[in-house]
């Protein structure tokens, strides 16, 4: 790695190791020194966010929402492409990041429809900026026991208070559910949830 790349300005917060003043090819000479399981990277016009070790609080919650979700689609009979983390962005861009889930509603297409992200620590990078330049439609924030919904609209993002993707998208019962401690009893929950609704309709 080049030394000079040490010489950057650093803060640190939890979980969240920040670099400013990165050039794209040092990011990706990090990136490339840095290949290890659950380190995440985030970087947007020469910042740089190292978030090392994901902690089983965001994997524990990312895997909960990802399954509530899912079961949600499958469901409502919604067709749907998980695309995991695959990465998002590019140097054009200037920012790229890895999502913690995203998905493709009803058809395959190059840039996700919805992305999911699990917030336990802050860094630098502003996640959203990065999405509105790749044009996520949708974005949604879980942290601290809350789910936040941002639309893009023509030019910023908006926090709505219902998913424009999924109307139908009951956000008080999956908030309840995705705060059930164990992972199986919040499924099953949810999914019983769901179907009782159905009967009623």
């Amino acid at each position: 790695m080049n030394p000079q790349i040490l010489d950057k300005p650093v803060s640190e917060s939890n979980q969240c190791f920040t670099l400013y003043d990165v050039s794209w090819d040092q990011f990706e000479a990090i990136e490339a020194a840095l290949d290890f399981p659950r380190i995440r990277l985030a970087y947007l016009d020469g910042t740089l966010d190292i978030m090392t070790p994901l902690s089983d609080e965001h994997e524990d919650g990312k895997t909960t929402i990802r399954k509530l979700l899912e079961v949600y689609l499958e469901e409502k009979s919604i067709r749907f492409y998980a695309r995991g983390s695959k990465t998002i962005g590019n140097i054009r861009l200037c920012g790229r990041k890895e999502p913690d889930e995203s998905y493709n509603l009803l058809t395959k297409k190059d840039i996700p429809d919805l992305v999911i992200e699990v917030v336990v620590t802050s860094g630098g990078v502003n996640v959203l900026e990065i999405y509105k330049r790749v044009k996520v439609p949708e974005v949604w924030f879980w942290g601290k026991g809350t789910l936040s919904i941002y639309h893009l609209r023509e030019q910023e993002y908006e926090q709505i208070e219902q998913s424009e993707l999924l109307p139908e998208f009951d956000l008080a019962l999956f908030v309840r559910c995705a705060n059930i401690p164990d992972q199986y009893d919040a499924v099953v929950e949810f999914r019983n949830a769901l179907r009782a609704q159905k009967q009623e309709n």
